[in-house]
């Protein structure tokens, strides 16, 4: 992987004040995919990384706010318990690969799917 190409990183939060925190959230959900409500994925090169750590900085109070972005790996080890946060179908692409399930193609539906069949329910 060259040091221009995105990495997928995991920026988390604790904002003390609620202005402040719902300014963070904005900002973040514009950048990159919630996770949790204070825990976002973010593909990023190194100088946008840069840049969005800037931008966070004019944004929270470093006296009594703490923000950390932390780079994940390029092909992490997943571990999940109960049940997943994402629906069956969807996916996080990246590079032309799915980030939520390595490995995996894309399915494509054939006929009438449960989706539109009027005895689904």
């Amino acid at each position: 992987m060259s040091d221009s190409a995105p990495r997928l990183t995991l920026v988390c939060y604790d904002i003390r004040d609620p202005r402040r925190l719902i300014r963070v959230h904005r900002f973040l959900r514009n950048e990159g995919f919630p996770v949790q409500y204070s825990v976002f994925t973010v593909p990023l090169t190194p100088r946008r990384l840069k840049w969005l750590l800037g931008e966070l900085t004019e944004l929270i109070d470093e006296r009594v706010d703490d923000v950390r972005a932390y780079p994940l790996p390029t092909d992490p080890e997943r571990v999940t318990y109960g049940r997943q946060r994402f629906p069956d179908g969807v996916m996080l692409l990246s590079a032309g690969g799915d980030l939520l399930h390595p490995g995996c193609k894309p399915r494509r539906r054939r006929g009438n799917s449960a989706r539109h069949s009027k005895n689904s329910r």
